[in-house]
């Protein structure tokens, strides 16, 4: 049995039985990996892909445990590696974060250029994606963090660290009469009454926007949605409807827009990172978690990353968490 065939196997069940995909992202032949599949089925005796002709169609119960632990060697070898950078070369390494859109243009900035003022060794990389995804990311080893507000608790391989609270903002034309409102005046059923331009479902706490609605048996005229901020500002100032964003992602001067504050009218919404269970965290990455929030030190993430599943909340139960 080898490690590389132990990948193959790993790799194809990512890439939805596609050998054709999977030798593409690995950088060699489908037959390549196709021998050594069937090479690691005839060692271990069992089918681990059943097959019509040379397709792979599913994986079989055996080969379904196979693979999950080819994960865990694969994960368990990766963090070997980990642990020889640390001590070979603390000033190298790669940093890879998965996160949204509104992570990375309004909450990751400074976060970011400090740390690669103080780490210009580390390469760091960033994926953008739906929540979901983010989260796989980092479950498939593709990524090192996954920061996002929605989909993380739903992975039991992940340990989910909370970052902080925020609410929402409505955007506004300059000339809207909403602009002129005080300070808490806005109401639902103000809202219910305009068309609204927010969040897709899935991103950016748009569950609690929906369910402050439905609390109070109002039901949002909803004409657009986007997976962006940027994109949500542009068509409110196409006249296309009122805007609620995330109140880091209101409206800045010269935009054209005005931003209210809702956070009257909705819970706020949590925005934590995820990281793969039994991971091994050099001291770059435990120095950016703490970068993102203060209450993030080394003892409370090493102490999460040691509780069982469902228990590293209890970690930071005494912790008030920052505001944005």
């Amino acid at each position: 049995m080898k490690l590389q065939q132990l990948r193959y196997v790993w790799e194809v069940s990512r890439n939805n039985l596609n050998v054709s995909a999977t030798a593409q992202s690995l950088f060699t032949s489908q037959p390549g990996i196709s021998k050594q599949i069937r090479l690691l089925e005839g060692e271990l005796g069992i089918e681990i892909f059943a097959r019509s002709g040379k397709h792979l169609t599913r994986v079989t119960p055996a080969g379904q445990a196979v693979i999950d632990l080819a994960g865990q060697v694969l994960h368990t070898v990766e963090n070997i590696k980990q642990v020889a950078q640390e001590h070979s070369n603390e000033a190298r390494g790669e940093l890879t974060i998965a996160t949204t859109h509104t992570q990375a243009r309004y909450a990751l900035p400074p976060v970011i250029q400090a740390f690669g003022e103080r780490y210009p060794g580390i390469a760091l990389h960033m994926h953008q994606s739906d929540p979901r995804q983010i989260a796989q990311l980092v479950v498939d080893g593709k990524a090192d963090f996954a920061i996002c507000t929605e989909a993380l608790t739903l992975f039991n391989d992940l340990v989910v660290l909370p970052l902080y609270q925020w609410n929402r903002s409505i955007l506004v034309p300059e000339q809207h009469p909403l602009a002129a409102l005080k300070p808490g005046e806005l109401t639902l059923e103000a809202l219910a009454e305009l068309p609204l331009i927010t969040y897709t479902r899935g991103f950016t706490g748009r569950s609690q926007l929906d369910s402050a609605f439905r609390k109070v048996g109002l039901s949002p005229n909803v004409v657009l949605t986007a997976a962006d901020a940027d994109v949500i500002k542009t068509y409110v100032r196409l006249g296309m409807g009122i805007g609620i964003v995330a109140h880091m992602a209101a409206a800045i001067p010269g935009e054209g827009l005005v931003a209210v504050d809702a956070s009257h009218l909705f819970d706020s919404s949590l925005t934590s990172v995820g990281i793969r269970r039994g991971t091994f965290l050099r001291r770059y990455m435990l120095d950016f978690l703490e970068r993102l929030a203060p209450h993030l030190t080394r003892e409370r993430v090493e102490a999460a990353m040691a509780a069982g599943i469902g228990h590293e909340e209890t970690i930071f139960a005494d912790v008030t968490l920052p505001v944005r």
